[in-house]
């Protein structure tokens, strides 16, 4: 009020204020360029990526693993990251999917868990990312390394559209021992698998499929298998 009183002959104007939203597409990049988001969005693109490379084809989940990692690709642009920690997060997925092959996580899972955690760590240059953040995303590889991957290329070789019954007969090699369950290869696919009679068998024995359950296949030694008391002379 003393101000406008004391400027006797001035011309005083006003000033309106506005407040403006931002556009949908500068508020999604600004979301993107925190830690938190980047990470989860890089790293669960990559997982995304691996998981539609098993299922040989391109579908909905390829392509949002490339919108997240392109999304989170921006997110590193933005802000201050160490190459030896993005390295280390591909590397771990490069890791994992040697297993993923096989249905069996091993020393690849274990490395590549080991290689997630370290890049984890290792990400960002100078800015903190919160640790549940950080906990999610390990816990979430692990899950995804052990359970969820390994499901999905069991389910993917088990399609019904191939049909099984002509697996009965067939021959394979015990993948791990079986005692009496385990995993065994046949026709160069993973199966689980469950011994005749409980006749134990160990890794790299040959195996005959003599049943199907659902999807676990009954097999037997290639010699030497157990009878029924019912099958003798």
């Amino acid at each position: 009020y003393d101000l406008v009183e004391n400027a006797d002959g001035a011309t005083v104007s006003s000033v309106n204020q506005e407040f403006l939203k931002l556009p949908i597409t500068s508020q999604l990049f600004h979301t993107v360029g925190s830690p938190e988001i980047t990470y989860l969005f890089f790293t669960g693109g990559l997982a995304l990526l691996l998981f539609e490379l098993f299922t040989a084809g391109v579908g909905i989940a390829g392509l949002l693993g490339l919108l997240m990692t392109l999304a989170g690709t921006y997110g590193l642009a933005t802000l201050p990251f160490r190459t030896v920690g993005v390295v280390l997060l591909v590397l771990s997925f490069l890791a994992m999917a040697v297993d993923v092959q096989t249905n069996l996580p091993r020393a690849y899972t274990v490395i590549g868990l080991a290689l997630f955690l370290a890049g984890t760590i290792f990400l960002w240059d100078g800015i903190t990312m919160s640790w549940v953040t950080g906990m999610v995303g390990v816990v979430g590889a692990g899950l995804y390394a052990y359970l969820g991957m390994p499901t999905m290329v069991r389910t993917r070789f088990s399609s019904p559209v191939i049909g099984r019954n002509w697996m009965v007969g067939s021959m394979g090699i015990a993948m791990t021992e079986l005692s009496p369950d385990g995993m065994v290869q046949i026709n160069d696919a993973p199966w689980r698998a469950i011994t005749n009679r409980a006749t134990p068998m160990v890794e790299g024995d040959r195996v005959r499929v003599i049943g199907i359950d659902r999807l676990v296949l009954e097999v037997e030694p290639e010699e030497g298998g157990a009878k029924d008391h019912r099958d003798r002379s």
